[in-house]
């Protein structure tokens, strides 16, 4: 398959499902770290989905077919729901391949982690945030959270679950993402995942790397890739496809080759293409960064909104792309961060501020 036509078969594919759907299951979690997207509190919201509508919910995801998208539950924190392992047992039952992004708190016990794999969850993440306790507990607010992160990864590792590390990239982190780095090689993680900063939440007070220390750092993530045998993975910095795409062909891969990669196979993945997003409220968003409402699952098919909905429909499409973004001969596999332009500009089809490349 060409290049174009593995991108010609992913917007078909996309326009029918997403790859990737996060359900922001819950706001509360007994953390406070300085970037929460969503503003995380001690306590639940009194409207939140109930354990019924959680289980519709799961069931109108299904419709989506098979292969089922990858469900991840999140928040806040999942484990503050009393109803989470109910609501994982009942997903799996129906066939949704479901993996969780627990806060590492005292809630997250050995028994909790057997138990996450004795009802079949494909994957669990961790948040690291520093290369030290004192680093990442500074930033996670709360002290001992760097301690209960790495025992928490010893014990994912003895469940035998798939971990994935999660890192976010800001001004205030990136001089030490290689320490972290370095930390992250001795989790046995299957992919390190990193979040480059959107400015929403309390993601507000942290401030954004440069285009240039963001094309720096990619380059850098890449050369690292060679070296580990777990894949590294960008979030909200999908031009990462772009410095991957460039280096392989200049190594010699074949078109084929490279679609056969963790990267080639992210090709044209972005904010509301292949992912979608709900809210602990039922609320639909194209990612959980990017606060354009396209419907509530309260009085919405969440598979008709995904489908048919203007802004996800837009967003599907390449061509609405504004400035470099659009005019960019790699627009098709990467497309920007839709969720920063947003932040930026108010319009999620104006080019990403990050990216350093011009057309």
């Amino acid at each position: 398959m060409s290049l174009e036509e593995k991108l010609i078969h992913n917007r078909f594919v996309f326009s029918r499902k997403p790859v990737m759907i996060y359900w922001e299951m819950t706001q509360a979690c007994d953390l406070a770290c300085k970037h929460c997207r969503a503003e995380a509190i001690p306590d639940r919201h009194p409207l939140e989905l109930t354990t019924d509508e959680g289980k519709k919910l799961l069931s109108q995801l299904r419709e989506f077919g098979d292969p089922s998208p990858h469900l991840v539950m999140t928040g806040g924190d999942a484990l503050k729901r009393p109803d989470l392992f109910e609501l994982i047992e009942y997903g799996v039952s129906i066939g949704l391949k479901i993996s969780v992004a627990p806060s590492a708190t005292n809630h997250l016990t050995p028994d909790v982690i057997k138990r996450f794999k004795d009802l079949g969850v494909l994957s669990l993440s961790l948040s690291l945030d520093g290369s030290t306790k004192e680093k990442h507990d500074e930033f996670r607010g709360v002290d001992g959270v760097y301690d209960m992160t790495i025992r928490a990864a010893e014990e994912i590792k003895k469940a035998g679950i798939p971990l994935q590390v999660n890192t976010l990239v800001s001004k205030e982190t990136y001089d030490d993402i290689p320490a972290i780095f370095e930390v992250v090689k001795d989790f046995a993680v299957v992919r390190w995942s990193l979040f480059f900063l959107i400015q929403v939440g309390r993601g507000k007070v942290l401030n954004q790397i440069t285009p240039e220390e963001a094309e720096n750092l990619l380059i850098w993530l890449y050369e690292k890739s060679k070296e580990v045998k777990f894949a590294i993975a960008t979030t909200e910095a999908p031009h990462y496809r772009r410095v991957a795409f460039e280096r392989m062909i200049k190594s010699g891969m074949s078109i084929e080759e490279i679609l056969k990669t963790p990267i080639g196979r992210g090709f044209g993945i972005r904010d509301g293409n292949g992912v979608m997003f709900i809210s602990h409220i039922g609320d639909i968003y194209p990612s959980g960064f990017l606060p354009i409402t396209a419907g509530n699952v309260r009085k919405d098919h969440p598979v008709e909104v995904y489908r048919n909905s203007k802004i996800f429909r837009r967003l599907r499409d390449y061509n609405e792309l504004k400035g470099k973004c659009g005019r960019c001969e790699y627009r098709a596999i990467c497309g920007g961060a839709r969720s920063r332009a947003f932040a930026a500009t108010g319009d999620p089809f104006e080019s990403d501020p990050l990216c350093e490349y011009e057309p």
